[in-house]
């Protein structure tokens, strides 16, 4: 039964009152109505349940650089710590290095710009004790810009 169903059913059945078409819902739904209304999260898993321990450890996926720089400040050397602490860790994970550019450079720029982000952070990633083999790097350039966010990022996604 789809959730669609069972909410009609349970519609249907209040509707209709007492006695007159009442619809008979299966123990298993019994049982997952109250822990849905209760709040509870669906249990992750696999690389859902990866990304969601990798994030709560790290604190975050996104590398921030300002303007046209390259250039990785203290705040995000030690937070880079923590993701190569995690990927040491997990060394089944392969991640994929993203670098970004604002939309406000030409094509040709922000492609190695976001290049040269990617690879910074690789490289940072390297030198903290991550395999190399561990880690893509890849230049997205200025094509999957966030709104209202800053672009001069870089972005490190778990694949597998």
């Amino acid at each position: 039964m789809t959730r669609r169903s069972i909410l009609l059913a349970m519609a249907l059945g209040s509707i209709a009152g007492p006695g007159w078409g009442q619809v008979r819902v299966p123990r298993i739904i019994q049982q997952v109505i109250p822990a849905t209304r209760q709040g509870q999260q669906p249990q992750l898993t696999g690389i859902d349940a990866l990304r969601a321990d990798f994030l709560a450890r790290s604190g975050t996926d996104t590398i921030l650089f300002g303007g046209d720089s390259t250039l990785l400040g203290l705040p995000t050397k030690n937070m880079l710590a923590l993701q190569a602490q995690w990927l040491r860790q997990h060394p089944e994970v392969v991640v994929r290095i993203e670098g970004h550019a604002d939309s406000v450079d030409t094509r040709n720029h922000a492609l190695a710009i976001g290049a040269r982000r990617a690879d910074e952070v690789r490289s940072y990633l390297i030198l903290l004790g991550v395999p190399g083999a561990q880690m893509t790097a890849v230049s997205m350039g200025k094509e999957r810009p966030v709104p209202g966010a800053a672009n001069a990022r870089a972005v490190v996604t778990l694949v597998r």
